[in-house]
């Protein structure tokens, strides 16, 4: 069944680094999502997404930014621990048009680290960010990154909690209904 997505097919979940990977048809929205309205974009913590892109062309300016190091064969890897954003490399700073975040942690704390992250190495004008994160999150994601929640949720099928997905730019996509999740609303 994964073979059809080979990031899914080659990399198994590892719950000590708290990694539970979206389904293959969120991953495919999202990685769509991201070729749509970016050109140079930063994966924070969202390997999944990153190596399930198809522009090759997108995927070259990209960069994975992770804590996991079996990803850093990969000529798109940067070490990445939240804890640490100011040793994101000055070459990545204000480079990005958009980032994707999706932490492994989801604490104000963490978020905040991930947040001054997002703010060091996007572009100061216009930069895009799509994070997931749980719903109760919503008030302070708005203040910390002025991303609103969006209709569509991602499927995450091995975590008990269900995420929504927000953004600070509007999407058609992101508008919809995911037919993955039932209706909570």
């Amino acid at each position: 069944m994964d073979s059809l997505n080979p990031f899914l097919a080659k990399h198994k979940e590892k719950s000590d680094f708290n990694q539970y990977w979206y389904s293959k048809a969120t991953i495919n929205f999202m990685a769509s999502e991201c070729e749509q309205f970016g050109q140079k974009i930063a994966f924070l913590s969202t390997p999944s997404i990153y190596f399930s892109l198809k522009n090759k062309e997108i995927k070259a300016a990209s960069r994975v930014f992770d804590f996991d190091t079996k990803f850093n064969k990969d000529p798109g890897f940067v070490f990445y621990d939240f804890n640490k954003p100011e040793d994101i490399p000055a070459d990545l700073h204000n480079y990005f048009d958009m980032v994707v975040i999706d932490p492994p942690f989801i604490t104000r704390e963490v978020w905040e680290k991930y947040a001054t992250a997002a703010k060091l190495i996007l572009i100061k004008e216009g930069g895009k960010i799509l994070l997931s994160t749980i719903d109760e999150n919503e008030g302070f994601i708005d203040e910390l990154l002025g991303a609103k929640r969006r209709a569509f949720r991602p499927s995450i099928p091995n975590l008990v909690y269900q995420y929504s997905l927000y953004s600070n730019y509007e999407s058609e996509g992101l508008l919809a209904k995911n037919p993955e999740i039932p209706d909570f609303d």
